[in-house]
């Protein structure tokens, strides 16, 4: 595609302004239907929101908490979205494909493990008080 086709597909708008979190929530549905991962990141987030509810945390502990959830979730689309797209352009094994692909899963993970130290940070400490 030349940049003057993609120039014409990318003009500016209300309506498209609009059309365009329509695809943001289809791109959401797919994740939410399609990757298993994505229900382990619910499914930690639920848990963690009730933790915050049942512990009282403070603010800046919610905003930490609500930091890494979305940092997890949005990682997560990123990743779906670089193995589709290298499935597309690459649908034979390829090296430089699975290092794209276990490199961007590589960063979920990253930011997986940092939510989970910043949860033992927030809530450790609040269940050792009660016991």
């Amino acid at each position: 595609m030349d940049m003057e086709s993609r120039n014409k597909l990318k003009q500016r708008g209300t309506k498209r302004f609009i059309k365009s979190f329509g695809y943001a929530f289809e791109g959401l549905k797919f994740a939410f239907k399609y990757e298993q991962n994505m229900l382990a990141h619910i499914l930690a987030t639920v848990l963690v929101v009730l933790f915050g509810i049942i512990f009282h945390i403070s603010i800046i502990e919610w905003l930490f908490i609500v930091l890494v959830i979305g940092l997890v979730i949005a990682t997560e689309l990123i990743n779906t979205s670089i193995e589709a797209a290298i499935d597309l352009t690459c649908p034979k094994i390829h090296p430089l494909a699975k290092i794209a692909k276990d490199t961007a899963s590589a960063a979920v993970l990253v930011f997986a493990i940092t939510a989970i130290i910043v949860a033992i940070i927030i809530f450790v400490p609040k269940i050792i008080a009660l016991l």
